[in-house]
């Protein structure tokens, strides 16, 4: 899971630090994990030597100590320890023996973050309540929000990491009135932009953003997308060249041969999937939302376990404090496993229906993770209305934990050599 991506593990017994270090736990101790994260983005920000201690204390944090880290830390609320040179020391060598599942990773600079998300936008209890920019916010950790205009522009390519808002990229519009916006405004909106940039249909444009979108990965970029924002990023890039919108969203019918035209080689995750042809309900049956049968009560998911020295890039997307965590639904909830490529590594799962929950994968010199559900801390989509979640009430949700995983993890890779 390393190719064309460079990790600088630190695994001399000889280290040796040259001054007290803030230790920040993640284990049950720590007051506000996700804080936590956006602490350790801040010490990026500020040159910091940071070090990602994985599996020790449920993967801590190692700041270089400066008074300004540690005013920090008692400004954000953040559970944290100043240690002496001694101590380091004590903790790096428990870590790099090779008898214990732990590994130490340097973290080498703060990731430039991207949000994929309209703009404009009439508030609704789906785009208010993005999960990722709701963390980010809470965390304190900066991004811009980016769309359809800059990405046709080439922006991407001033970012290292990107988040897919629960967007339909088959150009659908969601395929129902109550997602993303109004159903007729956020039509028009997605129209006009198609316009500018030369398009007679919002599908076309929507492939061509997709496509901008798989050659940012392909060339080292870093994509994480939840929900829908995953099948139908998946469904557009088989679908390339195929009409699969009906006459309700572009104005004439879908091709009668659609599936049997479906080039999944295009694919990041999925394959041989069947696609939901009329024109309302889910995308394809990717998703398990309509088939499964789990009370809310009883849904939960389980993450894998890795081997922290040979399997690093999965063991820091799965640092957490809980590894049974409870479920959350969206429109896309879950993937079907017999629908994903053999070379997707499932990171997590519902053992009781065999779905999975969260997924990673390398595409060219990038890599990739897909989360299923909309918002960790709720049953389903966004909330009660248009009220966000507060993460004021869960400071250390294990599941919003996951998403910062995914924000930290470009910080590992080594910077290149000018010449």
């Amino acid at each position: 899971m390393l190719k064309g991506f460079a990790l600088i593990l630190l695994t001399s017994l000889h280290f040796i630090c040259k001054a007290n270090s803030i230790l920040i736990p993640m284990d049950e101790s720590q007051k506000n994990h996700l804080k936590a994260y956006g602490l350790t983005y801040w010490a990026l920000k500020h040159s910091l030597e940071t070090n990602w201690l994985l599996n020790y204390k449920n993967g801590s944090f190692l700041v270089k100590y400066s008074q300004a880290a540690e005013k920090e830390c008692k400004i954000r609320g953040i559970t944290y320890e100043v240690i002496t040179d001694a101590k380091t020391n004590a903790i790096i060598q428990e870590i790099v023996d090779p008898n214990v599942n732990m590994e130490m990773v340097k973290l080498e600079k703060a990731p430039k973050i991207a949000v994929y998300s309209p703009k404009t936008r009439i508030p609704s209890n789906v785009e208010d309540t993005d999960a990722v920019m709701l963390v980010l916010n809470y965390a304190e950790i900066p991004y811009d929000i980016i769309y359809d205009e800059e990405i046709m522009k080439g922006d991407l390519s001033k970012y290292d990491w990107l988040h897919l808002h629960h967007e339909d990229f088959t150009g659908q519009f969601g395929r129902s009135n109550r997602r993303q916006s109004n159903f007729q405004e956020n039509m028009l909106i997605q129209q006009t932009i198609a316009r500018k940039f030369g398009y007679q249909k919002v599908s076309l444009l929507k492939l061509a953003v997709t496509k901008a979108i798989r050659d940012f990965c392909l060339g080292g970029g870093f994509l994480f997308a939840m929900c829908s924002g995953a099948d139908t990023f998946d469904i557009a890039l088989a679908a390339e060249g195929i009409d699969i919108c009906d006459d309700v969203y572009d104005g004439d019918g879908v091709d009668p041969n659609a599936q049997e035209k479906l080039d999944f080689s295009k694919t990041f995750a999925f394959r041989n999937f069947i696609l939901n042809l009329y024109p309302y309900g889910g995308f394809s049956n990717i998703d398990v939302s309509r088939s499964r049968n789990v009370d809310f009560s009883n849904d939960f998911f389980t993450l894998f376990e890795f081997s922290a020295k040979s399997d690093i890039v999965p063991t820091m997307l799965t640092q957490d404090h809980e590894f049974v965590i409870k479920g959350f639904n969206g429109q896309t909830t879950a993937f079907r496993k017999d629908v994903l490529k053999p070379n997707v590594l499932v990171m997590a799962e519902t053992k009781s229906t065999n779905e999975a929950r969260y997924i990673h994968g390398e595409f060219g010199n990038g890599q990739w993770t897909f989360y299923g559900g909309h918002d960790p801390e709720r049953s389903r989509g966004g909330g009660r209305g248009n009220i966000p979640t507060d993460l004021n009430l869960h400071p250390n949700s294990p599941g919003y934990r996951l998403i910062l995983n995914n924000v930290l993890f470009p910080a590992a890779r080594k910077k290149k050599q000018k010449t």
